[in-house]
């Protein structure tokens, strides 16, 4: 009964949003509903604690609204620019294969902003971009949350390893004893994250490596005109190229770096090998695949924020690298913004909004509204009006457009991340029984034994999918995963590498991600839909890596 009451809201999430096809608005409040009352009924969590979590649910959902309003903001200001319409031109200069374009923009550019920013701000940019260029929008959200899958282990400058994992395994502010004698055989906590850190990479050879082929045969199979498998298999070889000028990099940098720079790296390596090869046509076949005229394509796949420039109102053509100048400050200010040994950082760091022991409990939260993504968006708009020679009008039609369409999504921000927020707090309850999270975690490993490697990337999954970010995930999680590995005779820094993997795994499903870039595309209400076409990669992902690594145990036994 214990471990059905935990799993309801993640069934509600699942049998509103996916199975019934309830707009994210609904099921996330209906959810939200059921949470709160099995919390306090049955987990016996003070309604104080459940207020609380509410409170708490809503500062962190203006922080995600924050970012996607920055989002849309952007994209609406290059429209109006004129930016947009050249980076189209220029995309296809590149190659007119749709195939090629969604692997440089979603899987390279993608991991670049991944780990310059992380924390969902990828799909943000990615899947806005790809809408511009002729992508139908349903196309563009999906294949962006799928590429934003192994960039996610060093997203926003190593966080989900260097935060996640080194929090999780701590217990009131100290390393718990049961993780404490391997930390010290590793040589301390830097040491062993870095282990931990080229373990992951290691594995995402042989798992992340293959995402750029299964985007390109979703892309073909659920949205060519032919609806062919094969036409997507048929580009095997460059896809693959693809992947692995991403993952080789992003494996030495973590191994002779540390796990600050691997997605950055990666990415950026990435586009410079890729992109030539992309131009010459190499392991390319000599036909490049479109889509079908836009008149022809389904209306669930047609978001209702325009795909084409706005052309009576843009200042005029603009250069190839003026247009691109917003998207390369973007990066370049994530990136100086999220290093340590730089003062920027720090300086952002310092402006902060929130509420410490909300309505006097231990919960906590704050904004941090300079270092938020969102605040880079908007200076780059900023400095894009200058550049472009933008006038007031046009500025301010791209804020008002831009706010209209947050609208759904904050109504939905303000269910989901409340529900999360309930779910993970449950643990302060008078019922003896641990948080509603660690209770499943506690009957899958019970149930699983020395077979645990395969289940622990889901449980990495299920936390980014319920928490909303592989950081929390790793959080949550951490620590569990260092116990088990201790009761199982396992490595811990294998099984620790699994949940990493397996939270990145969960960030191509996680609600809030969804809803985020939903939302930029004007698919608000279809969340469902783009959970129903990424849960199959995930599942891959998760399986895959848990795979191999029963596999390395088994060896090493």
């Amino acid at each position: 009964m214990t471990t059905f009451i935990a799993l309801t809201p993640i069934i509600a999430v699942m049998l509103f949003l996916v199975v019934l096809k309830m707009p994210a608005v609904k099921a996330m409040a209906i959810s939200l509903i059921a949470t709160a009352i099995l919390a306090l009924l049955y987990w016996k969590v003070p309604f104080i604690i459940i207020a609380a979590s509410l409170i708490e649910g809503i500062i962190i959902g203006l922080s995600i609204l924050y970012i996607v309003f920055g989002a849309i903001l952007l994209l609406n200001t290059l429209k109006l620019s004129g930016a947009i319409d050249t980076i189209r031109t220029s995309f296809m200069g590149v190659s007119a294969d749709r195939r090629v374009q969604v692997i440089i923009i979603a899987w390279l550019f993608g991991a670049f902003i991944e780990g310059a920013a992380g924390f969902g701000t990828p799909a943000a940019i990615v899947a806005p971009l790809l809408v511009a260029l002729g992508f139908p929008a349903l196309a563009a959200v999906v294949l962006a949350l799928i590429a934003d899958s192994s960039p996610v282990s060093f997203g926003a400058v190593g966080t989900p390893v260097i935060v996640g994992v080194d929090q999780g395994l701590r217990e009131g502010g100290e390393i718990s004893s049961v993780v404490q004698p391997y930390i010290d055989a590793s040589g301390g906590m830097t040491t062993f994250i870095q282990e931990i850190s080229t373990q992951i990479m290691q594995i995402d050879i042989f798992v992340g490596s293959f995402m750029p082929l299964i985007m390109v045969v979703i892309l073909t199979r659920f949205f060519g005109k032919n609806r062919s498998w094969k036409e997507g298999i048929a580009v095997w070889k460059f896809a693959l190229f693809a992947g692995l000028s991403f993952t080789i990099p992003a494996l030495i940098v973590a191994t002779f770096l540390g796990p600050e720079f691997p997605s950055i790296f990666g990415g950026l390596i990435g586009l410079v090998i890729v992109v030539p090869v992309a131009k010459k046509g190499f392991l390319l076949p000599k036909e490049p695949w479109d889509f079908a005229k836009e008149e022809d394509w389904l209306q669930s796949w047609i978001g209702r924020i325009s795909t084409k420039g706005d052309n009576m109102q843009s200042t005029g053509k603009l250069s190839l690298i003026r247009a691109w100048i917003p998207y390369l400050s973007v990066g370049a200010i994530l990136v100086l913004t999220r290093l340590e040994a730089l003062p920027f950082r720090d300086m952002l760091r310092s402006v902060s909004i929130g509420w410490n022991n909300i309505l006097g409990t231990e919960i906590s939260e704050h904004l941090e509204p300079l270092y938020i993504p969102g605040f880079v968006f908007i200076l780059v708009v900023i400095i894009t009006a200058i550049v472009h020679k933008m006038n007031l009008e046009q500025v301010k039609l791209s804020f008002s457009r831009s706010g209209k369409a947050v609208i759904g999504t904050a109504i939905t921000l303000f269910t989901a991340v409340p529900m999360v927020r309930i779910f993970i707090n449950s643990g302060a309850n008078e019922s003896g029984l641990e948080s509603m999270p660690i209770e499943l975690a506690n009957t899958v490993s019970a149930l699983m034994g020395s077979g645990w490697p395969i289940m622990a990337p889901l449980i990495g999954a299920l936390g980014s999918f319920i928490s909303g970010s592989a950081t929390f995930s790793n959080m949550m999680f951490a620590l569990f995963q260092g116990s088990v590995a201790d009761q199982i005779s396992a490595d811990p820094r294998l099984i620790l590498s699994l949940q990493v993997m397996g939270s990145n795994a969960g960030n191509m499903i996680c609600v809030l991600n969804v809803v985020a870039a939903a939302s930029v595309v004007g698919m608000v209400g279809r969340e469902g839909d783009i959970i129903r076409m990424t849960i199959v990669p995930m599942l891959y992902y998760a399986f895959f890596a848990g795979t191999i690594g029963l596999i390395i145990t088994f060896f090493m036994v």
